[in-house]
């Protein structure tokens, strides 16, 4: 260690050293803070994983036939068959499969429309293939879109992976809040076209029924009376004819409840010859009913048909109507891809609509829209993964800020000197460098996205504590040095950094090999990282930058050695 000595001394007896090593430090802390804005360096809740199942959502547009989603559901199997790394496949129509976790959080358990479908993948074991769930899901993604998609316009195919973070509706979500529910869903439709337009948003979808047209059956009850007809009577021969009705009940030994029997009328008849109100009036022609008189009543001198508009679901939350618009991202950080959608809406909307940031919103990126003529107000306001991701990492910056408060206070109650405790600090928080590198070199050297992640937060976290007794130790040794021997500051620094170096360097041999664990651990490889990277960056700041920043802090010698330095 004596070439550390000499190396230490070195650099503490010339100004322009001393001002080089101050000038990289700060300089290299600020350059891996600007990794952040250029992408260098991602920020993400947590990393995706791979697992041995995910899902296939296909949503036909509302009031689609079953045959129309089969249609689109067998195209997407057609693909899949083709990969040698799937196993088996389940394919549910008009329901979503088996509550699972991802179910649970997207609601997929609620579907009951001949509109959707839900494919089941189940994958080989994960150490029998190269290829991660998630990258797979990746590759097929644009693939099935643009084949399958466009069988039945207006059709959405989204690809679901078991959620490895928290339980959100999707990894960016965009509730539209207004009184007015036409509009609402215009500004939801204008939201969900930004959103496609936006590099690396996929899966983009508004969750909320299409509005189409219909035929309603309507009984005329002055006529029914008339003729001398039941209104029962007439509406089960209308389910009959289009839907089927039950008929009798089976009773059975090994149940309690009864067995309903349907009656159900052959495909065949059932099927209009088109969705024409002529089609329609040809079927209802053809069913007669008897009256109380044994007259044969044709059903549509009763029946009248009528032309109506769907009656779309409206959602509510926190009792104010809402309108989800959701979207997930492509192996990418949600941040860039969320300023990127929000720049877009701000001068999308400024063209008929005052838009300012939402008051009295807790979120920043929340968006209050008021129209120019009407005056009318919309709320966007952001949800989903991102808005979890933005919170965790605004209270682990929380919990960083009051780990530096406490300890900066403990460390002035210790030394009774600002300075020493500002330099151990200054110290501690430049352990940041080596974790962002660090995550810069993780990322190149591996084949996925290697992001920033809350648990690296908790490992930078963690070691603020290392980081700071690295720093104690060469004050405390040279400042005994100074007091007990009466060695010269400059000598004294560069011999504590010398002597403490062996502990230092043992202690961070000891943190890299228990976190090598870690590092190749799918959702806590952040952490790995972090603690060994991290703790590198602690090594040299200790033994470089914080000497430099000894040497000149007057509070490192004793009250008569200051007295004779300063003379």
């Amino acid at each position: 260690m004596e070439r550390l000595e000499t190396f230490v001394y070195w650099i503490l007896t010339s100004k322009f050293r001393k001002t080089m090593v101050i000038a990289l430090t700060i300089f290299a802390f600020f350059a891996s803070l600007l990794m952040f804005p250029t992408g260098g360096v991602l920020a993400r809740m947590l990393p995706g994983k791979s697992a041995t199942t995910y899902s296939i959502y296909v949503d036909t547009p509302t009031a689609s036939s079953i045959e129309q989603t089969k249609k689109v559901t067998s195209c997407v199997t057609n693909i899949l068959r083709n990969e040698k790394e799937i196993l088996d496949m389940s394919i549910f129509y008009g329901q979503g499969i088996p509550l699972d976790y991802a179910g649970l959080v997207k609601g997929s358990l609620m579907k009951r429309t001949e509109n959707v479908a839900e494919i089941s993948v189940n994958l080989t074991p994960i150490h029998e293939r190269e290829e991660a769930s998630f990258l797979m899901i990746s590759r097929l993604r644009p693939m099935i879109q643009e084949t399958c998609q466009n069988l039945v316009p207006g059709t959405v195919i989204k690809m679901i992976e078991q959620p490895s973070g928290p339980p959100t509706l999707a990894q960016i979500v965009l509730e539209v809040h207004g009184e007015d529910i036409p509009q609402t869903r215009r500004i939801a439709v204008e939201v969900a076209n930004i959103f496609k337009e936006t590099k690396d948003l996929v899966d983009v979808d508004i969750m909320a029924d299409d509005i189409y047209k219909k035929y309603q059956l309507l009984p005329d009850i002055e006529k029914i009376a008339k003729l001398k007809l039941g209104i029962e009577q007439v509406n089960n021969i209308l389910y009959l004819a289009f839907q089927g009705m039950v008929v009798a009940t089976k009773n059975s030994e090994h149940r309690s409840v009864q067995t309903p029997i349907y009656l159900v009328l052959s495909d065949k008849t059932r099927r209009l010859r088109d969705s024409s109100k002529d089609a329609i009036k040809s079927k209802l022609s053809s069913l007669t009913l008897m009256n109380r008189q044994g007259l044969m009543i044709p059903l549509t001198e009763v029946v009248q048909i009528i032309k109506v508009n769907s009656t779309p679901m409206i959602m509510h939350k926190d009792l104010k109507r809402m309108i989800n618009v959701i979207a997930e991202t492509d192996n990418v950080s949600q941040v860039y891809p969320l300023l990127d959608a929000r720049e877009k809406m701000v001068e999308y909307f400024s063209k008929a609509y005052t838009v300012t940031n939402a008051p009295f919103s807790t979120y920043m990126f929340d968006l209050e829209l008021v129209h120019k003529i009407t005056g009318a107000k919309y709320l966007l306001r952001w949800d989903g993964e991102m808005k979890v991701t933005l919170d965790t990492f605004r209270d682990l910056g929380a919990a960083f800020i009051a780990a530096l408060v406490l300890i900066f206070f403990l460390l002035v109650i210790y030394y009774k000197s600002f300075a020493l405790s500002g330099i151990i600090l200054g110290g501690s928080f430049l352990s940041l460098i080596g974790v962002i590198l660090g995550h810069w070199v993780a990322d190149i050297v591996t084949t996925e996205t290697f992001f920033l992640t809350a648990t690296s937060l908790i490992g930078f976290i963690a070691l603020m504590g290392i980081s700071s007794r690295n720093s104690l130790l060469l004050i405390d040794y040279a400042m005994g040095l100074i007091k007990n021997e009466g060695m010269e500051k400059k000598e004294a620094i560069a011999k504590a950094s010398a002597t403490r170096a062996t502990p230092i360097f043992l202690t961070a041999v000891a943190i890299i090999l228990g976190s090598a664990l870690l590092a190749g651990d799918p959702i806590f490889g952040g952490l790995g990282v972090a603690l060994i990277s991290g703790t590198v960056a602690a090594v040299f700041v200790s033994l470089l930058f914080v000497p430099v920043l000894m040497d000149n802090a007057k509070a490192m010698l004793p009250d008569d050695c200051e007295e004779r330095e300063e003379k």
